[in-house]
């Protein structure tokens, strides 16, 4: 993550009183004071309007306003203030240290995870991704699942074909403002990818190493099921920065979610928490909320091994119906709970990438000064 070179032009008085009051207002996702996680990149007077840039590491646009609000209630108790001019930017911290050309153009891999099939992962993937776009971020998605893509159908492409100019490289597809590319837009009909697993693990690398991505802040990788040949391969051949591990609250699916806990453990990829799906079921007639599939497993799981849970989903028909439709309720009904619950998923799983790069870049210096 590059170092912020901040533009102070206040005099030292008043810039003490103004970083001091910056400095009390806590991020609520990266937990520190503006100035300690180094948001504040610039600091201007003109006549009694301070001039403020900000940088955030995560996506969190639609909060944007919110926090204008409250910074400009907060300084306005100093007499030399009158208006506060605020500008925000987002940045993603720079994880990706790939090889490969194309790849370069990726700050930041999530790997969205599950130890068993059924549970939801793709769905969490596709809405992931469309969360971290809406909150400000440039996005990508690669599914991975090779013997069962599902995002094509998700997405409402299914009849995109990648392009290839060079025979090299090859395009992928563009829907509701991120980028895509799967197995599936290359099979026709359906027509099944019958591979054994070094054939399978040999595809996923071709498809994120030549595909022609854009500059991306994030992409999202639909892993497949288990932890099998493809998981090892990405751990191995692509910089993951995090993965998210998805899970129900059935004995079942905990059991094998623990699984793919422990394997990302082992590769050293961290794990940035865990979502859980089909958590509650909410009677539209009554308003009575039941737990068809047991309660609190994805809280246990996640204290058992010291993650946050990112979210718990509810069982929903109009989120399934979405994804068959080809519009996940991302698109469908972006201001609806269950859109705001991924966007808050967003959010902590983007500002968990920037504390984890921050204290990589802490301990590179430490280490470095001795």
């Amino acid at each position: 993550m590059s170092a912020i070179l901040p533009d102070f032009r206040l005099d030292e008085p008043l810039l003490t009183q103004v970083l001091t009051i910056l400095e009390g207002q806590i991020d609520p996702y990266l937990q520190q004071g503006f100035v300690s996680a180094n948001m504040v990149t610039r600091l201007a007077i003109d006549g009694k309007r301070l001039q403020l840039g900000l940088v955030y590491r995560y996506p969190c646009q639609s909060s944007y306003q919110a926090r204008v609000m409250s910074l400009t209630k907060a300084l306005a108790v100093l007499d030399d203030i009158d208006e506060v001019e605020c500008e925000i930017d987002f940045q993603a911290p720079i994880y990706t240290q790939a090889t490969d050309a194309n790849l370069r153009q990726v700050k930041q891999i999530i790997a969205v995870a599950s130890g068993k099939g059924g549970v939801g992962k793709s769905t969490t993937a596709v809405n992931l991704a469309l969360a971290l776009a809406a909150e400000g971020a440039v996005v990508g998605i690669l599914d991975a699942d090779i013997y069962g893509p599902s995002i094509p159908l998700m997405l409402g492409v299914t009849d995109f074909r990648p392009q290839s100019a060079d025979g090299k490289t090859m395009t992928a597809a563009e829907a509701h403002g991120i980028t895509a590319q799967s197995i599936g837009f290359m099979l026709v009909d359906d027509q099944a990818a019958v591979w054994r697993g070094p054939m399978a693990a040999g595809a996923l690398v071709q498809l994120v190493n030549d595909t022609l991505w854009p500059e991306l802040d994030y992409l999202v990788i639909d892993l497949p099921p288990g932890t099998g040949d493809i998981q090892l391969t990405l751990s191995q051949k692509v910089p993951v920065s995090g993965a998210v591990v998805v899970t129900t609250p059935q004995d079942v699916a905990l059991m094998d979610a623990k699984k793919g806990i422990t394997m990302f453990q082992k590769v050293n990829i961290p794990v940035l928490g865990v979502v859980e799906n089909m958590s509650f079921h909410i009677c539209s007639e009554c308003g009575h909320k039941d737990h068809p599939f047991g309660a609190n497993g994805g809280s246990d799981i996640a204290k058992r091994y010291q993650l946050p849970l990112l979210g718990a989903m509810p069982l929903q028909i109009a989120l399934r119906e979405s994804m068959d439709n080809g519009a996940p309720i991302m698109v469908a009904d972006p201001d609806s709970e269950v859109a705001g619950i991924y966007r808050e998923i967003a959010r902590k799983v983007g500002a968990s990438l920037a504390t984890l790069q921050r204290q990589a870049q802490v301990s590179i210096s430490v280490e470095d000064d001795e």
